[in-house]
């Protein structure tokens, strides 16, 4: 079953700061609902481990995730897939773009798409639509609070 999710985010420092920020694996670990750990084995490539919650389903995801198309300061793209066991998979991207408002502001948008299957797809698309969006949102306000020092 697959989704997409759109938003954005204003930040509340430089473009240069939130780029940095977007390739930080300790900044993006505190950011993710669930991570565990999230760990660089390159400059574009890291391995994750997140334990979600989806109605009554519980179950840690571990998987890669990758950057790819990155156009610095200005765009990129985060792609990963975990499995969760007997629970299924997920995987999914996002195209982040990230655009100047000023000298010291600046606007994420985001377009994610995910894609679930296993005992999680049987769940139904409206929990996972409501559970996606509401991880998305938490990722996106944790990161603006992070990186803008809210």
């Amino acid at each position: 079953m697959a989704l997409v999710i759109e938003g954005e985010e204003k930040i509340a420092a430089p473009i240069d700061v939130v780029w940095k920020a977007l390739n930080d694996p300790e900044i993006l670990k505190e950011s993710i609902p669930g991570c565990e750990s999230l760990e660089m084995s390159s400059l574009t490539e890291m391995a994750a481990k997140v334990v979600l919650k989806i109605g009554p389903i519980k179950a840690t995801f571990a998987g890669e995730v990758t950057l790819k198309n990155l156009k610095p300061p200005h765009s990129y793209t985060i792609e990963g897939e975990g499995k969760g066991g007997i629970a299924g998979f997920a995987k999914g991207g996002a195209d982040v773009t990230l655009v100047e408002d000023g000298p010291d502001a600046t606007i994420l948008k985001y377009a994610a798409k995910a894609d679930v299957g296993g005992k999680i797809a049987q769940l139904g698309s409206r929990l996972i639509t409501s559970t996606s969006k509401k991880l998305a949102g938490q990722f996106f306000s944790t990161f603006s609070e992070k990186v803008g020092g809210a």
